[in-house]
C-alpha cells in the first residue's frame, strides 16, 4: 500500500476533476478546471493546485493515475472522439515528463467503476456496470470484483453499439452508433431553439424542463429508448447484477422512469438500474485507488 501522496484525474470531454490523498488513501483535496489546450499541461496546473491546498510539495506525489475518454494504451488514449489529443503524440510519457512521477492510464468509466467496487455499489455486489452518459457514452465491466478490461483495454466503449444510428455509415464510426444517437449534444439538437433569441437548449435545461415542456420530455424518451437497447444487449452478454447510471445526463433522475418503462416493454423489467450514490467523485475515487496499486508496496485488492 502506498506510502504517500497520489492523485486521481478524471480527464473528460468538458472538465478535468481531480483529487489528492494522503499515505491512508483518504481523499484529502480535490478540484474542477475546464478540459481545454495543452491537457498535459492543464493537469500539471491541477495538481499544483491540489498539493498548495494540502501542503505538500509536488515532489511528495508518487504516482497520478488518469482516467480518460478512450481505451488506454501505454502511452495514450484509442478511440478518444470527446478528447483533444494532438496525433501521434504519447500523452502517457510526455505526462510524467511534466510532473516528475509515474503516470498510470486508463479509461474514464473503467475508473468510476474502481471507484464503485470500492466505494459504492461493489459494497453490497459481486458484478456489475457502471454506465456513464454525458458528453457521450461509455460503460465499465465489474465481473466477480475483477475490472474488466479487454484484449484491447475497449471493453466496455458501448458508444460503437450497432443501436440508434446507421451503424455502416462511415461518418458514425469515430466516435460509434449509439453514441450519435445518445451524446449529449444529439440530446440538445432535439429541442427546438427558443422562440426569443433562438437560442439552443443545453441538456441540463432539457432535463429540468421535461416535466414542463412536450419537446423536452420527448427529448428524454428518446434518450431514454436507445439507452434501454443497449442496456437490454448488455445485459444478454454479461447478465450484471446491477446497472449504475452516472454522468451529467445518466445521473439524472428525470431518465429513470422513461427508461425503466422501455426496460419493461422490452421484457426486461426485472433489470436493476440506480443512480449512483458517489456521483462525480466515482471516477476520481476509482483513479485513486489505481494510483495506489501502482505505488511502492503490496497491490490493492481488484486494480492489477
Amino acid at each position: 500500500m502506498s506510502a504517500g501522496y497520489v492523485v486521481g484525474v478524471d480527464l473528460g470531454g468538458t472538465k478535468i476533476h481531480a483529487g489528492i490523498s494522503g499515505p491512508d488513501g483518504a481523499l484529502l483535496a480535490e478540484t474542477r478546471v475546464p478540459t481545454h489546450g495543452d491537457l498535459a499541461g492543464r493537469i500539471l496546473e491541477v495538481e499544483h493546485a491540489l498539493v498548495r491546498e494540502v501542503g505538500v510539495p509536488l515532489s511528495a506525489v508518487e504516482v497520478t493515475a488518469v482516467g480518460g475518454a478512450g481505451a488506454a494504451e501505454d502511452d495514450g488514449f484509442d478511440l478518444h472522439p470527446n478528447l483533444d489529443l494532438p496525433t501521434g503524440a504519447s500523452f502517457g510519457p510526455d505526462l510524467a515528463r511534466h510532473l516528475g512521477h509515474p503516470v498510470v492510464l486508463e479509461n474514464d468509466v473503467n475508473v468510476a467503476a474502481l471507484g464503485e467496487l470500492h466505494h459504492g455499489v461493489g459494497t453490497r455486489h459481486d458484478s456489475f456496470v457502471v454506465v456513464a452518459s454525458g458528453t457521450g457514452i461509455g460503460m465499465g465491466v465489474v465481473v466477480d470484483r475483477r475490472l474488466v478490461r479487454g484484449a484491447r483495454g475497449a471493453a466496455g466503449e458501448i458508444g460503437f453499439l450497432p443501436l440508434g444510428t446507421d451503424p455502416f455509415d462511415p461518418a458514425h464510426h469515430r466516435r460509434g452508433p449509439l453514441e450519435e444517437a445518445v451524446a449529449g449534444d444529439v440530446l440538445a439538437g432535439r429541442v427546438p431553439p427558443r422562440a426569443g433569441d433562438g437560442r439552443s437548449w443545453t441538456a441540463t435545461e432539457i432535463f429540468d424542463a421535461a416535466a414542463r415542456d412536450r419537446a423536452a420530455a420527448h427529448a428524454v424518451a428518446e434518450h431514454a429508448h436507445w439507452l434501454a437497447l443497449a442496456l437490454v444487449a448488455v445485459r444478454a452478454v454479461l447478465d450484471p447484477e446491477v446497472v449504475v447510471l452516472t454522468g451529467g445526463i445518466g445521473s439524472r433522475p428525470e431518465l429513470l422512469p422513461p427508461l425503466r418503462r422501455t426496460l419493461g416493454e422490452l421484457g426486461a423489467a426485472d433489470l436493476a438500474v440506480q443512480a449512483s450514490t458517489l456521483g462525480p467523485q466515482a471516477p476520481v475515487l476509482g483513479a485513486i485507488h489505481l494510483a495506489r496499486a501502482h505505488a511502492p508496496g503490496p497491490a490493492l485488492e481488484g486494480t492489477r
